[in-house]
């Protein structure tokens, strides 16, 4: 990624939008800095119900990425891509370069950097995806070339504009186990690294949460917040039993995951969004990155001094 920095004209930064915080991701910080940047929060349309406290937020959101631009956007709407693709074709304009304009997509796992390139690509020239995609993180496994996203426009000045897709890149650090239940609750982390009941259990903590609460999930168990009781309803609701009619809780787990991942259980953000919240984050990031360190040189140390006596 650093070799190629010096050919891009704007990087974008993808972040998942039920997770801004949690998503976030230091090396970004580190490696782009100086760079002209985007940041887009995807899947809006899962973590926003459009409300009042949904606008606030997103006020908030925004100040802390200026002097950059920052956009909210659900890839499936075609007025969002409208305007990303606006956004960059002013861009390329404004640049007037002789190659065309270069833009590079990053962010976590499956955040949907390659979801949104394929829907940028339809709405600029009309071509069918360019780029994979899946459920699961992982799917992009190497940089790829440029995909044009805009034409060439002789009139305007404009030699094209191309989209860089890249692998999704893990922050090299979780702070802690909420931030890694997080992160796994919105995909960025293989369903197989957590258990499903304690990523489930997560779950319908923060649903119980919510204004609506177990409305939420009354069509397959009444109010409670004992996992092995809602699991077994879900079970026995929706038939994932197996020999003997015994519960498949895992199976319920997964599945109930999945449904909240599509929408059908409820929109809402998982991290906490409020005035200050950015930099508690950064320090938090600095205090373990020191204690990464301190283990680190600990680790080290204690190596040297085993190779003395070997």
């Amino acid at each position: 990624m650093k070799t190629m920095l010096s050919s891009i004209d704007l990087i974008i930064e993808c972040r998942d939008y039920r997770v801004p915080l949690t998503s976030r991701n230091p090396q970004f910080e580190s490696t782009l800095a100086g760079r002209p940047r985007l940041v887009i929060y995807t899947k809006r349309d899962l973590g926003s119900k459009d409300h009042l406290d949904d606008r606030r937020r997103e006020e908030i959101i925004k100040e802390w990425h200026k002097p950059f631009d920052t956009l909210f956007t659900d890839h499936k709407s075609k007025r969002d891509v409208k305007t990303v693709l606006a956004y960059t074709k002013e861009l390329a304009e404004n640049a007037q370069s002789l190659l065309g304009t270069r833009i590079m997509i990053v962010g976590m796992p499956n955040v949907g950097k390659s979801s949104l390139l394929n829907a940028l690509r339809m709405a600029g020239v009309k071509k069918a995806k360019a780029a994979s995609t899946g459920a699961q993180p992982g799917i992009t496994r190497k940089i790829a070339s440029g995909v044009k996203i805009i034409e060439k426009d002789v009139e305007r000045g404009l030699e094209g504009v191309y989209l860089v897709d890249t692998p999704g890149v893990f922050v090299p650090y979780v702070p802690d186990d909420e931030a890694m239940l997080k992160l796994a609750l919105v995909g960025s982390v293989k369903d197989t690294i957590i258990a499903p009941t304690t990523l489930c259990d997560y779950l319908l903590f923060h649903m119980n949460k919510q204004y609506q609460g177990p409305e939420l999930y009354e069509h397959y168990s009444e109010p409670t917040n004992d996992i092995n009781l809602f699991l077994d309803r879900v079970c026995r609701k929706t038939g994932r039993l197996g020999k003997g009619g015994v519960p498949d809780s895992d199976a319920a787990a997964l599945w109930i995951i999945q449904r909240w991942r599509q929408g059908n259980l409820g929109h809402f953000v998982l991290d906490e969004v409020k005035e200050g919240g950015l930099e508690a984050k950064k320090a938090e990031n600095i205090k373990e990155s020191l204690s990464q360190a301190r283990k680190r040189m600990k680790a080290e140390q204690t190596a040297r001094s085993k190779a003395k006596f070997e």
